[in-house]
């Protein structure tokens, strides 16, 4: 990703030296989508990974789940 920051960069400064305005502005957009993915990348790493605790079922809970059903005589 960073590759492709450096990329746009240096397209937009190509496109600047030869005058192409619409260029530039494209160019722009995408630079400031791949510095926003950079950044929401490194936010995800510097996040700490954190364990989900989902529990786990009792009897009593597991118990009241059954059905009994009685035999005809």
């Amino acid at each position: 990703m960073e590759e492709i920051r450096d990329n746009l960069e240096a397209r937009i400064i190509e496109a600047k030296r030869e005058g192409w305005l619409g260029e530039v502005e494209g160019l722009q957009v995408s630079l400031t989508g791949a510095k926003d993915k950079i950044a929401q990348v490194d936010a995800a790493l510097q996040r700490p990974a954190s364990a989900i605790a989902l529990g786990m079922p009792t009897f009593t809970s597991l118990a009241g789940r059954t059905t009994s059903t009685s035999l005809p005589d």
